[in-house]
């Protein structure tokens, strides 16, 4: 026969409840309670890798378009439409963060983690655009690991766009 655990989770969850309220502990599905505890623990820190991967990786954009390609173009039409795909995930960061500050601590173990795999997306998105062979990213084009630390990542007021030069 199915447990209620099976049949419906939110009765399930409910009745879990209501026997921690109660005491009886000896009436708990202490087996699946800690399956739940696990993947909500896991499920917690995939999120933050998440949403950290999809800020590192355009960070890591901007500033090789900044400090390699300088390519005048990108500055004046394309990196002004960057920003909110820069702070969107900081955003989301933040309140995710402060829903779970279960994960706080685990911030840096999160960036070791998905900066290799951050690292090879951002080149291959800008090898898509490279104009010239010159300009085709490798490994060596970003640092082995994470070159910010986690308040830098959080720094809206990082990076900064340059004023447009108006060309006359």
């Amino acid at each position: 026969m199915n447990s209620l655990y099976e049949t419906d989770y939110h009765q399930w969850l409910g009745q879990q409840r209501e026997h921690l309220i109660k005491g009886q502990l000896d009436q708990l599905d202490v087996e699946n309670l800690i399956e739940e505890l696990e993947l909500g623990i896991k499920q917690d820190f995939n999120t933050l890798k998440s949403h950290l991967m999809i800020l590192i990786i355009h960070l890591l954009k901007w500033d090789y378009q900044e400090k390699v390609l300088q390519d005048p173009w990108v500055d004046d039409c394309v990196k002004p439409t960057w920003l909110p795909s820069i702070n969107n995930p900081r955003d989301k960061i933040e309140l995710h963060l402060e829903e779970n500050p279960n994960v706080v601590k685990r911030t840096d173990e999160a960036m070791a983690m998905i900066y290799p795999q951050a690292k090879q997306k951002a080149i291959d998105e800008m090898n898509k655009y490279a104009r010239h062979e010159n300009q085709k990213l490798n490994q060596d084009s970003f640092p082995v690991s994470c070159p910010w630390s986690f308040e830098q990542l959080m720094d809206k007021s990082w990076p900064v766009l340059k004023p447009v030069k108006r060309r006359k």
